[in-house]
């Protein structure tokens, strides 16, 4: 299969390796309908690290995507052959403390997918995934719309995070990029609509405005 990997600073390369072609009692190989692309994922190829997490090449990156079932382990339930899923690229052990408590979100040993010494990316044609990673959405959304989702959950646990009682509050988001605008969409879908943008480029705040935005700010 097609494998796209990071070899250097603002240098990918298309490479060929082997087909996943087994797959564990719980585990799903699923083959790529859309992948997105993150910031992080930007940051990767240009500057070759965030932080701590240095890239060793060759490194395939990418971790917002969608796809279809192609072969499921013997005790998956949740997601069958066929279905297009979403992927939720958090996969914590189930073993930890912290997993135990109901709170798989902070294990301490979390993979993330195309994170730097974690779990190699999707930008591939297929990869291997725990099920409990993947969500059916076969008759409800397109490829896109579901490798949407990802970048979607980030603005929804924004407003979550917020705690907002009155639907008459006056809000404000600092940055119209895909995750400003993630918080946005939450924001009206939740009826709140005295919504202030901050944002320095122009094509961004238009964009805002078109969704709905009340003002918007440079």
């Amino acid at each position: 299969m097609r494998q796209v990997v990071l070899t250097g600073i603002k240098e990918m390369a298309m490479t060929e390796i082997p087909n996943p072609l087994t797959v564990g009692p719980d585990e799903v190989i699923i083959k790529m309908s859309t992948i997105g692309v993150c910031g992080s994922d930007i940051h990767y190829y240009a500057e070759g690290k965030i932080g701590t997490q240095v890239v060793q090449y060759p490194f395939p990156v990418g971790h917002e995507c969608s796809g279809i079932i192609e072969k499921a382990g013997d005790n998956v339930t949740n997601v069958k052959v066929g279905d297009l899923v979403v992927v939720d690229p958090s996969v914590h052990c189930g073993h930890c403390d912290q997993c135990l408590a109901g709170r798989p979100h902070t294990c301490r040993n979390n993979r993330f997918l195309g994170c730097p010494g974690q779990l190699d990316g999707c930008l591939a044609d297929y990869i291997v995934m725990p099920s409990f990673t993947c969500f059916p959405v076969k008759g409800k959304m397109n490829p896109v719309q579901a490798a949407l989702i990802e970048p979607l959950t980030i603005g929804v646990y924004t407003v979550k995070l917020a705690q907002i009682q009155n639907k008459k509050t006056t809000a404000g988001i600092f940055g119209a990029g895909p995750i400003g605008l993630s918080v946005l969409f939450k924001l009206l879908a939740d009826g709140i609509d005295d919504i202030t943008m901050i944002e320095p480029l122009e094509y961004r705040l238009k964009k805002a405005k078109e969704i709905g935005a009340r003002s918007c700010k440079s």
